[in-house]
């Protein structure tokens, strides 16, 4: 029998049990949040958020780059909107994420489900804002073929730069913000 939407999100860790767990990106993830500020000229937008109801479960593992930069920039949105956010881990529950793919094949992450209080899916978003993805062939386009001897220390290095981008550029910050609110805006 399949999961719904709603036994996920009650299966999921809420946002701050979630954050207080984690290992390898926490203080990035706790930095950008207390950096990034939603803006007061949407405060009509959050309102009419909050009339709807909504939950996000957010299908995330702390390692990933995209998720540590994603997140916070949802959790602000999420508080302005009044919207509970639930954390489920991609790596132990692929039945979930298997029905979110990207491309049809990849299991990237984060994803973003929002739902209404029935459990019916309204809005999914994720892995990444469309400039950001931008950014990241922009960085990955100089990597050697994978077979290349240099391919692995060429590919942490842009890793490295990745992860950079992700905790410093507010213009990635903003782009996400904006991908998200576009997404939310058609519920």
């Amino acid at each position: 029998m399949m999961t719904t939407l709603n036994e996920w999100f009650e299966k999921g860790i809420p946002a701050k049990d979630f954050v207080a767990s984690m290992k390898v990106h926490k203080e990035s993830l706790q930095s950008i949040y207390d950096r990034f500020s939603v803006s007061e000229v949407d405060q009509d937008f959050f309102n009419d958020l909050k009339a709807k109801d909504l939950r996000v479960i957010i299908i995330t593992e702390d390692w990933c780059g995209d998720a540590m930069m994603n997140i916070p920039i949802l959790l602000n949105i999420a508080e302005a909107a009044n919207i509970e956010t639930h954390m489920v881990l991609r790596d132990q529950n692929l039945e979930l994420i298997d029905q979110y793919l990207t491309n049809g094949t990849a299991r990237s992450i984060p994803i973003f489900i929002f739902i209404d209080k029935n459990g019916e899916e309204k809005a999914v978003w994720g892995p990444r804002a469309p400039k950001v993805q931008e950014k990241v062939m922009e960085l990955r386009s100089v990597l050697p073929a994978k077979d290349d001897e240099s391919f692995e220390a060429e590919q942490k290095e842009v890793f490295k730069k990745m992860t950079q981008a992700f905790s410093e550029d507010k213009q990635l910050w903003n782009e996400v913000y904006s991908s998200i609110k576009e997404v939310l805006v058609k519920i």
